[in-house]
């Protein structure tokens, strides 16, 4: 069906991403991560609720196939906010589409790919002197695990690189930062990369309520009333540097919103090269605990009625 749908909107499908709006949140934040994608609908989620979603934080353009196949066929142009208003006569595909953008040379996988193959970038990767070293930003990466469809917030994000990090695995992703020459190296960052990352100014107590939920949170420096904030917001995971000493107190934030949390200090002596003094970083990292799944419902199984032969038949 996206395929017939791309078809239709003369729209070249290969470097696309398909998705189903059944999981309507990881829908919507494939949609802000990626600059072409098709969202296969489903009941009560269809053109108008993800222009709701995406408008007017996520500017894009929608083009609505109705009925694919079917005797009312349709192909509509719309904008997200005139998506939210008009009537829809079953809308089975919505490509939702980034204009802004050139269109990325198509690679031999659709949906995104890692412009590098290495994750954990060096440091003269990015503008600025990144706060954690690539072996440590390698560990909170692996405790943030983003994937397509997650929303990861970068409070305190220095210069970007724990949300860059996160968009090149497909990730949507908000970099937040109080310092407004920051925020300028932030966005350099994030132009070099070639990846989407929303950059927010401000404090985390001052905007929270007006970011995407995230399924996973990065917090610099953490305190206990910014940790309580992210832990009050985080649906599954949250990494954080902390203070030496502070692990604990902070631990105990965490268990208070119902995470499993833990810390170590990660510190790594190069080999090669001139030496540098070790730069020993505390690390947390916390997980909601997953739901345990109700057993199904147990079967009655009626029992089988044997009847007696009929008068004068026999019984093999």
């Amino acid at each position: 069906m996206a395929a017939r749908a791309f078809a239709l909107a003369g729209v070249p499908w290969d470097d696309a991403l398909v998705v189903s709006a059944a999981e309507f949140r990881r829908a919507v934040n494939a949609c802000r991560a990626h600059p072409k994608v098709a969202v296969l609908t489903a009941p009560s989620t269809g053109p108008a609720e993800l222009g709701r979603a995406l408008f007017p934080q996520t500017p894009r353009s929608f083009i609505v196939c109705e009925d694919v196949d079917g005797p009312d066929e349709r192909v509509v142009h719309v904008r997200p906010a005139e998506a939210t208003t008009r009537p829809w006569n079953k809308p089975d595909v919505v490509l939702v589409l980034d204009n802004r953008r050139a269109e990325d040379a198509p690679t031999w996988i659709a949906g995104p790919a890692l412009r590098e193959p290495a994750w954990a970038l060096p440091q003269e990767a990015f503008l600025g002197e990144p706060a954690l070293t690539p072996e440590a930003r390698a560990f909170a990466l692996a405790k943030l695990g983003p994937r397509i469809g997650d929303m990861v917030w970068d409070i305190g994000s220095g210069d970007g690189s724990v949300a860059i990090e996160c968009a090149r695995f497909g990730a949507a992703a908000v970099a937040l930062d109080r310092d407004d020459s920051v925020c300028v190296r932030l966005r350099e960052n994030v132009r070099r990369h070639g990846v989407r990352v929303a950059v927010s100014r401000g404090e985390i107590g001052t905007v929270v309520d007006h970011l995407p939920v995230p399924d996973a949170v990065f917090l610099a420096d953490a305190s206990p009333e910014a940790l309580a904030t992210c832990a009050a917001h985080a649906l599954r995971r949250l990494a954080a540097t902390a203070p030496v000493g502070a692990a604990p107190a902070l631990i105990d934030v965490l268990a208070g919103h119902g995470f499993t949390a833990r810390a170590t200090t990660v510190q790594t002596t190069p080999l090669t090269g001139p030496p540098e003094p070790p730069s020993p970083i505390t690390l947390l990292w916390a997980e909601r605990p997953a739901p345990v799944p109700e057993p199904p419902a147990a079967k009655r199984i009626r029992g089988i009625e044997t009847l007696p032969p009929p008068p004068g038949r026999s019984v093999l």
